[in-house]
């Protein structure tokens, strides 16, 4: 084809968290890996992530968790407050044996922070990163796959990688559905920590439960930033407008609460706010030789701070899976990646989805009021501290969908 623009193994389609971990992941396999991303520019906005130890322990299979760790911060504890009266209903306590049981830290990074590490990463390993690339259909032609361009050109490769976020164009390749307007929508800002900050909350991420509320606070780039999230439920978004031009909503979904919140709402970016979509759960993510990844695949509400985690260990598993039937030591074995998508799909779809459904329940949990926010705050308050049943299902190192433990720096078997 004279519009053949480039012929690589992999094809990756945008360069967010889930692009460019898949990139680097198959990279680390030796593939031969080229990223395009519409933007023309790479780049990360937002505020501040969790990285939960599910997380982290991949970004130490890469070798890239000191990385993280040098610009992140190690909370202490995560702490549930009540929004309405302030008091604290429980804490987990995030070192020492959760630290141990889950084989890696809880860090908190700043999103473009994390990006940034996960775009050097992919430069040094020798991905091959083109911008200005807008991806607008994938069809497979017997053993490759063709991406189609708004400009007319067309890559090719053995496997193309569909990580074009919740809006996914390439999704509708697989799926006939759309976004999931939640109601909610969430404004964020980043401040410098100065004398006048309160002291008590800089070692921990505090989150305040209230009625079709909450808001989140913990600190960022080594305890010089701290970072809030304000969530709630939106009557303009609920009616479909995304922005919405004043703050007398943010204002009233937070009159009730404790002077501690209302104070914190003064280190909001009031010029743009976040709606909140997710989608429901897939079971099929793969079609011929092209595969969804990260949120094209399962976008979710944030409620479990598992949207990058969980980009980041569907590249890990897909590392593994071409690891063990394409990239194998006898050379690469390009009629395997249809197996080897059908095995990434099988292993991670069950888990993502019960983190979809999962984080919606969390949500609904913490916006409660009246009978039920009582009932709330008794059974938080009855958990007790290091209870780790309500975790090793979404942090444990051995579960159903979760990638294998890799030591940093080890090759995988096969390699």
């Amino acid at each position: 084809m004279s519009n053949v623009k480039a012929s690589t193994d992999v094809l990756v389609v945008g360069g967010g968290m889930a692009g460019l971990a898949g990139a680097l992941a198959l990279r680390e396999n030796d593939a031969d890996v080229t990223l395009v991303e519409v933007a023309p520019a790479f780049g990360e906005v937002g505020a501040g992530l969790q990285m939960a130890p599910n997380a982290s322990r991949v970004l130490k299979r890469w070798g890239l968790l000191e990385k993280a760790l040098e610009i992140g911060v190690q909370p202490k504890h995560l702490v549930f407050r009540d929004a309405i009266t302030g008091e604290e209903l429980t804490r987990q306590t995030l070192g020492g044996e959760f630290e141990e049981r889950y084989g890696a830290p809880y860090v908190v990074i700043h999103r473009s922070d994390l990006h940034r590490i996960l775009l050097e990463a992919c430069q040094e390993a020798g991905v091959t990163l083109v911008n200005d690339v807008l991806v607008q259909k994938v069809e497979t032609d017997g053993d490759r796959a063709r991406a189609y361009t708004a400009k007319g050109e067309v890559f090719e490769a053995d496997a193309i990688l569909a990580a074009d976020g919740l809006k996914s164009t390439l999704r509708a390749t697989v799926a006939n559905d759309g976004p999931v307007n939640s109601a909610y929508v969430a404004y964020r800002g980043t401040v410098p920590i100065t004398e006048e900050t309160p002291a008590a909350d800089l070692e921990d991420v505090i989150v305040y439960l209230g009625p079709n509320c909450h808001l989140v606070q913990y600190p960022l780039r080594k305890g010089q930033l701290l970072n809030t999230v304000a969530v709630f439920k939106s009557p303009s978004f609920e009616r479909g407008e995304e922005q919405y031009g004043g703050v007398d909503e943010l204002q009233a979904a937070y009159k009730d609460c404790v002077p501690a919140v209302q104070e914190a709402l003064k280190n909001l970016a009031t010029g743009i706010r976040w709606p909140m979509y997710d989608r429901n759960p897939i079971e099929t993510w793969v079609s011929g030789r092209m595969a969804l990844i990260g949120d094209a695949a399962h976008p979710m509400l944030q409620y479990l701070a598992q949207g990058a985690c969980q980009a980041l260990e569907d590249a890990a598993v897909l590392q593994d899976a071409a690891q063990h039937k394409v990239f194998t030591p006898e050379g690469i074995d390009a009629g395997a990646w249809e197996d080897a998508f059908r095995e990434f799909n099988e292993t991670r779809a069950a888990r993502t989805a019960r983190v979809q459904t999962t984080a919606r329940i969390w949500g609904e949990s913490w916006h409660v009021d009246g009978v039920a926010r009582v009932l709330r705050n008794m059974l938080f308050k009855s958990r007790g501290d290091n209870n780790f049943q309500y975790n090793d299902w979404l942090y444990g190192r051995d579960v159903p969908g979760a990638p294998a433990e890799v030591p940093a720096g080890a090759k995988l078997v096969g390699a």
